[in-house]
């Protein structure tokens, strides 16, 4: 895919996002992420705290490219209203771990595109996601494999994870970081054209 009118900017340093859109043919111009606080209002939902953030990633750096359409996302693993982080260290992933085992859960994407001139256009992607019931075995080997690093909920659905998962309804993609039907539907709807 090409641009028709200003640069893409990805607001993400994620490897995961930028593979994400390549898989498409997109190929930003620039890649500037965001710096923003990510801290939980006080009574925020989980829906509501990942399009937040997705917006103000991208308003972050749209300041910085007024010309250009910026892509921010976000993306929250979530078990009723508790949002699973990345976790800090082996500990916290095997809580989390044993947290996910055997039921199911949420993986919200916010998604904001700001095109030149300040336009916003945003959708909220909701996936439901249920785990086997691990064993030791299944916990040991895979906080062992180190994929629970830097990955919100402990996990990533494209590596070792996605051995557990028994049940996805929604957006795989969106799992992995970057729901890329509502992605570039919200790119081309502000006139980013393939």
């Amino acid at each position: 895919m090409s641009r028709s009118r200003g640069p893409l900017v990805l607001a993400s340093a994620s490897p995961r996002r930028l593979e994400l859109l390549r898989q498409v043919g997109i190929e930003p111009d620039l890649i500037d992420p965001a710096d923003i606080d990510e801290t939980p209002g006080r009574d925020e939902t989980p829906r509501l705290l990942a399009s937040r953030l997705a917006r103000e990633k991208a308003r972050a750096v749209a300041v910085r490219h007024p010309q250009a359409f910026v892509l921010g996302a976000d993306t929250l693993v979530a078990v009723g209203r508790r949002i699973l982080n990345k976790p800090e260290g082996e500990a916290e992933a095997r809580a989390m771990l044993a947290l996910l085992s055997g039921r199911a859960h949420k993986v919200l994407t916010g998604v904001a595109v700001i095109a030149p001139g300040g336009r916003l256009s945003e959708r909220l992607v909701e996936t439901r996601v249920r785990f086997k019931r691990l064993g030791a075995e299944d916990a040991d080997a895979f906080i062992a494999g180190g994929d629970w690093n830097d990955a919100a909920g402990g996990y990533k659905i494209h590596q070792m994870a996605g051995a557990f998962v028994t049940e996805l309804q929604g957006s795989y993609t969106g799992v992995v970081g970057l729901p890329l039907y509502e992605t570039v539907s919200l790119l081309t709807g502000l006139g980013w054209k393939a």
